[in-house]
């Protein structure tokens, strides 16, 4: 048998991840008062399990998470959709830096992650999620903006607060386990 591209661990964290970052954000999202915008806690979830099992595993989370969510409004917004996605795909393209398996993400991996976070958050929303905005669905300017600046600043906002406290406790619970074993 040849190496698999993915584990069946990893594959389950995916669907797991995508069901719950679908949950969060369907059923726990906040309106901000943003056309369209809303802090969704979802995220946070992505970004611990990218952290977690990586950037294949952060790519699918973001893509079917997001995708399901947008399902469930009506229609999918595929610029946003690809954005989650390459949001988790490079929050997961650093999980070495972060120990979170190891049972080692103590305030360093913190601070690393949480700055990977704020420049994939930014690199997203600010510039993927807006551009592809202006180029597919040819969305007013003024409008596309405001709301790819509030989602960076409202997914920066739930990813360091919830994300690191996620990743606090699995790494908690990782190095007790393994102190047992």
């Amino acid at each position: 048998m040849g190496n698999k591209l993915i584990s069946v661990k990893t594959a389950a964290a995916i669907v797991i991840g995508a069901v719950l970052m679908f949950v969060l954000n369907r059923f726990a999202a906040v309106s901000i008062g943003v056309s369209s915008t809303s802090l969704q806690p979802g995220f946070a979830i992505l970004a611990a399990f990218a952290a977690v099992f990586g950037p294949v595993a952060g790519f699918l989370i973001g893509f079917i998470g997001h995708t399901l969510t947008d399902l469930s409004w009506g229609t999918p917004w595929w610029s946003w959709i690809v954005s989650s996605g390459l949001f988790g795909l490079a929050i997961g393209a650093f999980r070495k830096y972060y120990n979170v398996e190891e049972g080692g993400f103590g305030i360093k991996q913190c601070f690393i992650f949480n700055g990977v976070q704020i420049v994939a958050n930014v690199v997203a929303w600010i510039f993927f999620a807006r551009t592809l905005d202006l180029i597919i669905y040819q969305e007013p300017f003024e409008l596309v903006s405001l709301q790819s600046f509030v989602a960076a600043g409202l997914n920066i906002a739930v990813v360091m607060v919830l994300g690191s406290l996620v990743l606090i406790c699995y790494s908690r619970i990782k190095s007790r386990s393994s102190l047992t074993h």
